[in-house]
């Protein structure tokens, strides 16, 4: 083998001084890495043009995640790739994460007229999802079936993931319910879809569909189903799965351990998650913050800390993520003092740099306390800039709790001058109007919303019965017992009123006309999904409803009289955190 060092008069020596990969090379000098070290061998020894050798390196390169600049001339050296060549790199880089890549040598191989496989076609369609490039994937779903591949189990397959990675659901399920045979990787990536999209009932009633038609469920099935699970609150199913994992002895993973933790955490069942947090035999940083978070989300802001000052001892290093959970927990438990000792450690300890979401853990943690001047000086002493929407938000919560309307007001409409098309600032700004008695306010407010055509985000709670979801909004009248349902929530509204439960009318004052009051406030969506839960289960059964939006004041009040008035305990899980009632008060001891 010829050295490194000595002349060379060989034709080898041409092509390696005369290629533009051997002047970077030179250009590293010491720096040089171990692959770039191969390669210059390669080149010296008269084999740089051999396809197998760099195709070999390329896929090492791509593994090992080398520059893309070194990369890119190394693959634009092989004068005329076969297609062997362009089909290894397309999946390789597809592979290892390079998106731009796999695309650029999809574009190049089109130009040479080279035909693709389904295993090509695949790639380049995960590619198109991983940077969400949409036009790019229909294109390419175009070629599919040009060259033949319409049918092809694989491709659909990733076609499947790509439109539910877009955000296309119903395209995803219609390339779906087209396959003529559907595997199971199918199936994960069409229940996934609808996971991550959002429509965690469609999920679950998919997976029941899966196992109508006998296809065996794996580890990632279970993955996004207990997401699933967890996004509607159907605690039933998550305790099957976790019954079935056991029974034929799954591995019990850091992935699949998370997300059965987070199903528990999240449908109320905060110590039963604690239990396989314990179990797990490997826990990364994100089953860490993930048990922190839902200490958090139950009010259990000591535990949060404990499980934090652990971490910090004999766990993972604590990074952005874990400290908004515990800043989180400590907002939700009123725990100020600990609070502002973690942000200071998260600065000077950790060294890391307070994002937007600790500014608004912190001003949310301090605004909650009543703290509001100290929240209002952080804000403007914490942002170099102006501070992000987020954290006003946050700021106004704290105005409307403790009635500060002056300070309200003055957010409020800040916020309306730097988000003018968000309606959430609109509502919010309404709503302190009206429990300032200013209805003059109210009312030119509605206007402007109806005149800009903005709606408020509507709320809607599920409720988990017999492994069945249903899913209510405000005067809904879909379910089949529909009739049922409105004449107990009635019963139960007027024994409610015998026992003092008197309606907080301000709590809708801004959305509705004055007859509609009472209609509105009767049946929200939770009082509705409460009904049908106490009609369907029996005595002494816990009732679990999830909420989308944040609960209001009205249906707080009146879910502690009806936790007294049927003798439940009911587990009610809002946009920011739970509430467990019993015996007629609330876990978050009306601090939320």
């Amino acid at each position: 083998m010829a050295s490194f060092h000595g002349n060379q008069t060989t034709s080898s020596t041409t092509t390696l001084t005369h290629s533009p990969i051997y002047h970077s090379i030179i250009l590293a000098g010491p720096r040089l890495k171990p692959l770039q070290q191969i390669h210059a061998r390669i080149i010296i020894t008269g084999l740089g043009r051999t396809r197998s050798l760099i195709t070999k390196l390329l896929s090492f390169a791509y593994a090992a995640a080398s520059p893309i600049s070194y990369t890119r001339r190394l693959f634009f050296s092989i004068p005329k790739p076969d297609t062997f060549l362009f089909h290894s790199l397309i999946t390789l880089t597809s592979k290892f994460s390079f998106p731009q890549e796999s695309l650029l040598c999809y574009r190049r191989m089109l130009l040479a007229n080279i035909s693709s496989s389904n295993y090509t076609f695949s790639a380049v369609i995960k590619s198109s999802a991983d940077l969400t490039a949409f036009s790019i994937g229909e294109t390419i779903h175009c070629h599919v079936y040009i060259c033949g591949y319409g049918l092809d189990a694989y491709v659909q397959a990733a076609l499947v993931s790509f439109y539910a990675k877009s955000g296309h659901v119903m395209i995803a399920r219609k390339v779906f319910d087209k396959m003529p045979e559907k595997t199971v990787v199918a199936w994960n990536s069409m229940i996934s879809g609808y996971e991550q999209n959002g429509f965690g009932k469609e999920a679950v009633e998919l997976f029941f569909l899966m196992q109508d038609l006998g296809v065996k469920p794996d580890s990632s099935t279970f993955v996004s189903l207990l997401s699933a699970c967890a996004q509607v609150g159907a605690i039933g199913l998550g305790f099957w799965v976790h019954e079935y994992i056991a029974r034929n002895c799954f591995d019990l993973n850091v992935v699949l351990g998370t997300a059965l933790m987070n199903m528990y955490s999240r449908c109320g069942n905060v110590s039963k998650a604690r239990e396989v947090f314990d179990s797990m035999e490997e826990k990364n940083i994100v089953a860490w913050t993930a048990m922190i978070s839902g200490y958090g989300m139950h009010g259990h802001g000591s535990q949060a800390i404990e499980l934090f000052n652990e971490m910090s001892f004999d766990g993972p290093r604590p990074n952005n993520v874990t400290f908004v959970a515990v800043l989180s927990a400590c907002a939700h438990a009123g725990l100020v003092d600990e609070g502002r000792q973690i942000f200071t450690t998260m600065k000077q300890e950790y060294g890391l740099v307070p994002s937007v979401e600790h500014q608004v853990c912190m001003v949310d943690m301090l605004g909650r306390a009543g703290h509001l001047n100290e929240a209002y000086q952080f804000i403007k002493n914490t942002s170099p800039k102006e501070p992000a929407p987020a954290v006003w938000t946050a700021m106004l919560g704290a105005c409307k709790m403790h009635k500060n309307f002056d300070l309200g007001v003055e957010v409020a409409e800040h916020l309306l001058s730097i988000e003018p098309e968000n309606p959430g600032h609109y509502v919010m700004l309404s709503n302190i109007y009206a429990l300032a008695g200013r209805m003059d306010r109210v009312e030119k407010i509605r206007n402007i919303m109806i005149r800009n055509r903005l709606k408020k985000e509507v709320g809607y709670s599920t409720i988990d019965v017999d492994h069945k979801v249903y899913s209510f909004s405000m005067g809904d009248k879909s379910h089949p017992e529909s009739n049922q349902i409105y004449l107990y929530l009635d019963e139960l509204m007027s024994r409610c009123r015998e026992a003092g439960y008197i309606p907080a009318s301000e709590s809708v004052m801004h959305e509705v006309e004055e007859e509609e009051r009472e209609y509105a406030l009767r049946y929200h969506s939770e009082k509705l999904a409460i009904a049908l839960g106490l009609l369907k289960t029996g005595p002494g059964v816990a009732i679990r409803i999830v909420k989308n939006l944040r609960m209001c004041e009205d249906c707080h009040t009146a879910i502690k009289y009806i936790s007294i008035i049927a003798n439940r305990e009911i587990n009610v899980r809002d946009r920011l955190r739970f509430h467990h009632f019993k015996d007629g008060s609330c876990s978050c001891q009306d601090y939320w």
